[in-house]
């Protein structure tokens, strides 16, 4: 599941808004209360010439999506010379990890979306259009789309929005892989109208098995609940699932007791491969005692109306009857991100690269964040030579120890593998490098370095690349940095502050992104999660559940959605789960 760090913008609530001070919430979450912040924000006119007060036209920026990414730039957004077309087919924000919860009542679905009217800041104007994009055209500056209300104000369904920037954030769909039968027979767990899905079909399962006449063989079948993928979500729904049936359906529905199962199929030897070795053996061991059937090294290779068909890594080919199947095993492009990629030469890409500000390449104004875009992190190797050219000062074709101080300096900040390859061989500096490279007595100041040397010395950083995970943390922290980087644009192109270009004259405008992980929660039923936090620690029971608790509710994105989410769960403890259809 998508998952964040538990203090993160703790006390800006108070500095920003001394009314809060005013307002106690107490939760016995993490023994204390949860602060955080929403600003509401107005609806603005998404057309014309807007103006600021020194008569200069602002720049329009058009913002793609109202996930994770594009929800996280509008927050950080700060600078008034900018106005903001929002276009995204829903008119709200949902909150995903917890869409699990949601699929069993544990968490209602109101409680985790927050209207998209009501983000951002005051300052900044902001409009909303209810339409989902088809077509990017990047030649003229315009963005095809299409009403989700069937006429747009013209009276015509399709329309097109200029744009000085465009944001895209549209995020991703679920990935089929083109099994047959997938899209047809099978729950997605993206949206929340997917967990609202989930929820009445599970629901309608115990109801259907529950009429007199019913074979004990068909009884089985549609209590038979399958969940293809053994990633975060995957598990989190199936632990959810067990929950919900071991303590509040089969008590509703006797008939119901003894017939249900379910079912995780993975195609890999063990599910959570993202997680620490000894979470994804807890994990395997706690569902094994709970009687969920992880069968591992199973590829499914189709689904039928009432079946699954599965096949093994050797090769045996088995069929399953099921009542109903979760499909969460990872994402896939959207058309429009695809034809997009078409026209910029990525046609080949599973997702928009972009470089390390963000930007995608072969572009000027444009940005992707967040799932539709993965960051195509430049080699150390390919600019070697240029590296070593800027950093040969005096031109004497060798390098000092000084000299080659102060370029690492810079290719830390441009190349985070080489800071990466540094503390994966835990080396403590350019002396424990060089040493690695077998050049000479690093120990003398008035070393010179060839460039053969050099590029041996850097020779395997870049094996340290890495993509960064399709995670909402991921998300939320691109969005953030591009709005710091928005805010500043003005500022930095007279003073940059990013490192030199090693190939051109000047420094880049802005330092590169930089991930930082704060850890990642697998919760796996019976009020017990997993938590693998930075530093390699591990901790596994119910104490992290109640870590969970409080991250979860302290990163909801208004304070509305947070006593929601808080009251849902007291709910849960006192009076058990919502077991209507509705």
């Amino acid at each position: 599941m998508r998952n964040f760090s538990v203090f993160e913008r703790f006390s800006k609530a108070f500095k920003d808004h001394p009314s809060l001070t005013r307002i106690l919430v107490v939760s016995t979450i993490s023994g204390g209360g949860l602060i955080a912040y929403s600003e509401a924000n107005a609806s603005y006119g998404a057309n014309g010439g807007a103006v600021v007060e020194t008569g200069t036209k602002k720049k329009k920026v058009v913002l793609l999506g109202t996930g994770w990414a594009g929800t996280s730039f509008l927050k950080n957004l700060n600078n008034s010379q900018y106005e903001v077309q929002i276009i995204s087919p829903r008119n709200y924000f949902a909150f995903t990890p917890l869409l699990p919860s949601v699929t069993c009542g544990t968490v209602e679905a109101r409680s985790v979306v927050e209207p998209i009217r009501n983000i951002g800041r005051k300052n900044v104007d902001t409009s909303y259009l209810e339409a989902e994009c088809f077509k990017i055209d990047p030649a003229s500056k315009k963005v095809y789309c299409r009403s989700k209300q069937g006429l747009s104000s013209n009276g015509k369904k399709e329309f097109s929005v200029d744009y000085d920037y465009l944001v895209i954030a549209t995020g991703a769909q679920s990935n089929t892989f083109n099994i047959p039968g997938v899209e047809e027979n099978c729950h997605f767990l993206k949206e929340v109208e997917d967990a609202q899905r989930i929820r009445k079909t599970v629901i309608d399962s115990f109801e259907k098995a529950s009429l007199p006449e019913l074979s004990d063989e068909e009884r089985k079948r549609i209590l038979h609940f399958v969940v293809v993928g053994g990633g975060p979500t995957g598990v989190e729904f199936a632990a959810e699932l067990h929950d919900f049936v071991t303590e509040d359906l089969v008590s509703l529905y006797p008939r119901a007791k003894g017939s249900v199962r379910i079912t995780l199929l993975e195609a890999a030897d063990h599910i959570l491969t993202m997680f620490d070795k000894r979470i994804t053996e807890f994990a395997e061991e706690k569902f094994s005692r709970d009687g969920i059937d992880v069968k591992l090294g199973s590829m499914v290779t189709k689904v039928n109306e009432k079946d699954i068909s599965a096949k093994t890594k050797g090769g045996e080919v088995s069929s399953i009857p099921y009542g109903m199947i979760v499909w969460s095993t990872g994402i896939g492009t959207r058309p429009v991100i695809k034809d997009f990629m078409k026209q910029i030469g990525q046609g080949n890409r599973r997702a928009l690269a972009t470089d390390e500000w963000l930007r995608v390449e072969g572009t000027d104004n444009i940005y992707a964040l967040g799932d539709c875009a993965t960051i195509n992190q430049r080699k150390v190797m390919e600019d070697v030579s240029a590296i070593f050219s800027k950093a040969d000062k005096d031109k004497s074709g060798t390098l000092t120890l000084k000299e080659f101080q102060e370029a690492m300096d810079d290719i830390c900040v441009r190349y985070p593998q080489v800071e990466l390859y540094l503390k994966s061989k835990r080396m403590r500096g350019i002396a424990d490098l060089l040493k690695e490279a077998e050049t000479d007595d690093v120990s003398k100041n008035n070393i010179e370095l060839k460039i053969e040397e050099f590029k041996s010395a850097l020779s395997q950083v870049d094996s340290q690349v890495k993509f960064l995970p399709a995670t909402a943390q991921v998300a939320a922290q691109q969005g953030a940095y591009l709005a710091k980087c928005f805010d500043r644009m003005e500022e930095c192109e007279k003073s940059p502050e990013g490192p030199i270009r090693m190939r051109g004259e000047g420094r880049h405008r802005f330092r590169p992104f930089r991930y930082r992980h704060l850890g990642q929660f697998a919760p796996l039923g019976g009020e017990q999660t997993a938590a693998q936090l930075p530093g390699d620690w591990v901790s596994i029971g119910h104490s992290s559940q109640w870590l969970w608790y409080s991250v979860y509710a302290s990163k909801q994105v208004s304070w509305r959605t947070r006593v929601l989410v808080v009251s849902d769960w007291m709910r849960r403890f006192i009076f058990g789960r919502d077991s209507s259809s509705i």
